[in-house]
């Protein structure tokens, strides 16, 4: 008989992938503290020892999971905008069951600092007013996701048989729609530089 394998320790980063992968592919509706514990394998209550404030904590920590995007600087303001947005895009893109939440949360935690940091990026490569474009290429990107998620069909009803709708594969989306989202930042960079 082989030897059982001791059980994976539960910490809020397993908590949090468990919860994600539930709200991809089961729809955030579904995702409730025993469906969770039951992923997991533990009972419901021991997720509240890594998040005290039950499933508020929980939704702020999804919302923050995938919207606390960080870049490296780059040569210009431009780069470095472009480079934020295209990585929150993908961000965005792999996690489309938490997109509603991100389009509601208020930024906390460590989405607030690399919502400071790209604002002290923009800023330091020469823009000015960098918390106003910061809040336009957010708003950008938050949208465009949000359209580009509804026309791939992806949403959180249930089958004719009350069973969870799985989602399509999520990343690498179309050509067409990675055209339209590089036309968009463009247009919007180009307007933010002509201030």
């Amino acid at each position: 008989m082989p030897a059982k394998r001791p059980p994976v320790p539960l910490s809020r980063e397993r908590i949090i992938e468990a919860a994600l992968h539930i709200a991809d592919t089961q729809g955030l509706r579904r995702l409730t503290m025993r469906r969770l514990g039951d992923a997991l394998q533990v009972e419901a209550m021991a997720v509240y020892h890594h998040l005290p404030r039950g499933k508020d904590a929980l939704m702020d920590a999804l919302a923050e999971q995938v919207t606390a995007v960080r870049v490296e600087p780059r040569g210009s303001w431009q780069e470095s905008a472009r480079a934020w947005c295209r990585a929150s895009r993908e961000a965005l893109r792999e996690h489309p069951g938490v997109l509603a939440l991100a389009l509601t949360k208020p930024p906390r935690g460590r989405t607030a600092a690399a919502v400071r940091e790209q604002v002290d990026q923009l800023a330091d490569a020469g823009l000015a007013d960098a918390g106003q474009a910061v809040r336009a290429l957010r708003a950008y990107v938050f949208g465009a996701v949000a359209v580009e998620v509804q026309q791939s069909g992806w949403a959180e009803p249930m089958d004719e048989d009350g069973e969870p709708w799985l989602p399509p594969s999520r990343g690498g989306g179309s050509a067409a729609a990675d055209a339209d989202f590089e036309l968009g930042l463009t247009a919007l960079l180009a307007g933010l530089a002509s201030r």
